[in-house]
Protein backbone atom coordinates (compact mmCIF):
# COMPACT_ATOMS: atom_id res chain seq x y z
CA UNK A 1 0.00 0.00 0.00
CA UNK A 2 2.38 2.65 1.55
CA UNK A 3 6.11 2.37 0.35
CA UNK A 4 8.64 3.33 3.42
CA UNK A 5 9.80 7.05 2.81
CA UNK A 6 5.51 8.30 2.78
CA UNK A 7 5.08 6.32 5.96
CA UNK A 8 8.33 8.22 7.50
CA UNK A 9 7.07 11.42 5.70
CA UNK A 10 3.70 10.70 7.69
CA UNK A 11 5.46 9.96 10.81
CA UNK A 12 7.05 13.41 10.79
CA UNK A 13 4.62 15.28 10.15
CA UNK A 14 2.49 13.92 12.77
CA UNK A 15 5.82 14.58 14.99
CA UNK A 16 6.11 18.46 14.14
CA UNK A 17 2.49 19.11 14.79
CA UNK A 18 2.56 17.39 18.25
CA UNK A 19 5.77 19.10 19.16
CA UNK A 20 4.60 22.92 17.84
CA UNK A 21 0.93 22.06 19.78
CA UNK A 22 3.23 21.25 23.02
CA UNK A 23 5.10 24.52 22.49
CA UNK A 24 2.26 26.66 21.95
CA UNK A 25 0.86 24.94 24.93
CA UNK A 26 3.81 25.55 27.15
CA UNK A 27 3.92 29.22 25.59
CA UNK A 28 0.13 30.12 26.56
CA UNK A 29 0.59 28.47 30.23
CA UNK A 30 2.87 31.08 30.99
CA UNK A 31 1.93 34.20 29.01
CA UNK A 32 -0.24 35.63 31.76
CA UNK A 33 1.77 35.57 34.75
CA UNK A 34 2.58 38.27 36.44
CA UNK A 35 6.85 38.73 36.34
CA UNK A 36 7.31 41.84 38.36
CA UNK A 37 9.51 41.61 41.63
CA UNK A 38 10.14 43.98 44.06
CA UNK A 39 13.79 45.09 44.59
CA UNK A 40 16.01 47.45 47.52
CA UNK A 41 18.72 49.22 46.10
CA UNK A 42 21.08 51.45 47.88
CA UNK A 43 23.41 53.46 46.03
CA UNK A 44 26.49 55.24 47.79
CA UNK A 45 30.20 56.43 47.80
CA UNK A 46 29.26 58.41 43.76
CA UNK A 47 32.43 60.44 43.07
CA UNK A 48 32.29 62.36 39.81
CA UNK A 49 35.46 63.42 37.50
CA UNK A 50 35.77 65.95 34.82
CA UNK A 51 37.63 63.71 32.30
CA UNK A 52 38.38 64.58 28.88
CA UNK A 53 36.46 62.69 25.96
CA UNK A 54 38.37 61.59 23.35
CA UNK A 55 35.39 60.14 21.24
CA UNK A 56 34.12 63.16 20.92
CA UNK A 57 36.55 65.74 19.52
CA UNK A 58 38.68 66.32 23.14
CA UNK A 59 35.62 67.39 24.73
CA UNK A 60 35.16 67.03 28.88
CA UNK A 61 33.09 64.44 29.83
CA UNK A 62 31.24 63.60 33.65
CA UNK A 63 32.65 60.16 34.09
CA UNK A 64 31.19 58.96 38.11
CA UNK A 65 31.60 55.90 39.93
CA UNK A 66 29.87 54.52 42.39
CA UNK A 67 29.11 51.19 44.58
CA UNK A 68 25.49 49.70 45.22
CA UNK A 69 23.99 47.14 46.98
CA UNK A 70 21.17 45.24 45.54
CA UNK A 71 18.91 42.60 47.41
CA UNK A 72 16.33 40.95 45.27
CA UNK A 73 14.70 37.57 44.91
CA UNK A 74 14.09 36.02 41.47
CA UNK A 75 12.80 32.74 42.92
CA UNK A 76 8.90 33.59 41.89
CA UNK A 77 9.76 34.17 38.44
CA UNK A 78 11.91 30.80 37.52
CA UNK A 79 8.61 28.08 36.32
CA UNK A 80 9.15 25.76 33.61
CA UNK A 81 9.18 27.88 30.63
CA UNK A 82 11.95 30.51 31.67
CA UNK A 83 15.37 29.68 31.19
CA UNK A 84 17.36 32.30 32.55
CA UNK A 85 16.93 36.44 33.24
CA UNK A 86 19.34 38.82 31.84
CA UNK A 87 19.25 41.32 34.96
CA UNK A 88 20.83 44.76 34.57
CA UNK A 89 20.67 48.36 36.73
CA UNK A 90 20.13 51.41 34.29
CA UNK A 91 20.48 54.80 35.53
CA UNK A 92 18.20 57.49 34.02
CA UNK A 93 18.65 61.46 33.76
CA UNK A 94 17.84 64.47 32.14
CA UNK A 95 20.63 66.79 30.23
CA UNK A 96 19.83 70.52 28.60
CA UNK A 97 20.92 68.15 25.11
CA UNK A 98 18.81 64.84 25.74
CA UNK A 99 15.36 64.46 27.16
CA UNK A 100 16.64 61.02 27.56
CA UNK A 101 19.91 59.61 28.86
CA UNK A 102 20.33 56.09 30.17
CA UNK A 103 23.43 54.24 30.62
CA UNK A 104 23.26 50.63 31.91
CA UNK A 105 26.19 50.23 34.45
CA UNK A 106 26.02 46.70 35.82
CA UNK A 107 24.27 43.46 34.30
CA UNK A 108 24.44 39.47 34.81
CA UNK A 109 23.03 36.63 33.65
CA UNK A 110 20.77 34.40 36.17
CA UNK A 111 20.02 31.46 35.59
CA UNK A 112 18.23 28.66 36.95
CA UNK A 113 20.34 26.16 38.40
CA UNK A 114 22.47 29.54 40.21
CA UNK A 115 21.48 31.62 42.79
CA UNK A 116 18.24 33.11 41.98
CA UNK A 117 18.28 35.40 45.53
CA UNK A 118 20.69 37.78 45.13
CA UNK A 119 22.20 40.18 48.34
CA UNK A 120 24.65 42.03 47.04
CA UNK A 121 26.47 44.91 48.73
CA UNK A 122 29.06 47.32 47.79
CA UNK A 123 28.82 46.66 44.04
CA UNK A 124 30.88 48.72 41.63
CA UNK A 125 30.12 49.53 38.50
CA UNK A 126 30.77 47.20 35.48
CA UNK A 127 30.35 49.74 32.96
CA UNK A 128 31.50 53.38 32.71
CA UNK A 129 28.90 55.78 33.82
CA UNK A 130 30.11 58.57 31.26
CA UNK A 131 27.92 61.73 30.54
CA UNK A 132 28.07 62.92 27.17
CA UNK A 133 29.52 66.47 28.38
CA UNK A 134 29.21 67.49 32.12
CA UNK A 135 25.77 67.48 33.15
CA UNK A 136 25.79 64.81 36.45
CA UNK A 137 27.43 67.71 38.50
CA UNK A 138 25.16 68.81 40.61
CA UNK A 139 22.45 66.59 39.00
CA UNK A 140 19.25 66.12 41.48
CA UNK A 141 17.28 63.68 39.62
CA UNK A 142 19.23 60.21 38.82
CA UNK A 143 16.90 57.91 38.99
CA UNK A 144 18.28 53.81 38.96
CA UNK A 145 16.25 51.15 37.70
CA UNK A 146 16.76 47.52 37.94
CA UNK A 147 15.29 46.24 34.32
CA UNK A 148 15.56 42.27 33.52
CA UNK A 149 14.60 40.23 30.15
CA UNK A 150 12.33 37.19 31.28
CA UNK A 151 14.38 34.48 28.90
CA UNK A 152 11.57 31.49 27.81
CA UNK A 153 11.64 28.36 26.78
CA UNK A 154 9.04 29.29 24.26
CA UNK A 155 7.36 32.24 23.54
CA UNK A 156 8.70 35.98 23.57
CA UNK A 157 11.25 37.70 25.02
CA UNK A 158 9.76 39.85 28.29
CA UNK A 159 11.13 43.43 29.16
CA UNK A 160 10.56 43.84 32.89
CA UNK A 161 10.88 46.77 34.65
CA UNK A 162 11.26 46.29 38.80
CA UNK A 163 8.58 48.01 41.04
CA UNK A 164 11.14 50.00 43.40
CA UNK A 165 13.53 52.66 41.69
CA UNK A 166 15.60 54.84 43.67
CA UNK A 167 16.71 58.92 42.66
CA UNK A 168 19.65 59.92 43.97
CA UNK A 169 20.86 63.55 44.25
CA UNK A 170 25.00 63.73 42.71
CA UNK A 171 27.52 65.45 44.12
CA UNK A 172 28.23 69.09 43.75
CA UNK A 173 32.20 69.01 43.43
CA UNK A 174 34.20 67.09 41.36
CA UNK A 175 36.69 64.24 43.28
CA UNK A 176 39.91 65.31 42.62
CA UNK A 177 42.09 62.24 43.79
CA UNK A 178 42.92 59.50 40.58
CA UNK A 179 42.08 56.94 42.73
CA UNK A 180 37.72 56.47 42.80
Amino acid sequence: MHNLLSRANSLLAFTLWVMAAVTAACFLSTVFLDYTVSNHLEVNDIKIRNVRDYATDDKQADLATLAFNLKVDFSRLFNWNVKQLFVYLVAEYKSAENAVNQVVIWDRIVERSERVVMDEIGVKTKYYFLDDGAHLLKHDNVTFVLRYNVIPNAGYLRLVQSTNQLVVPFPTTYTTTRRS
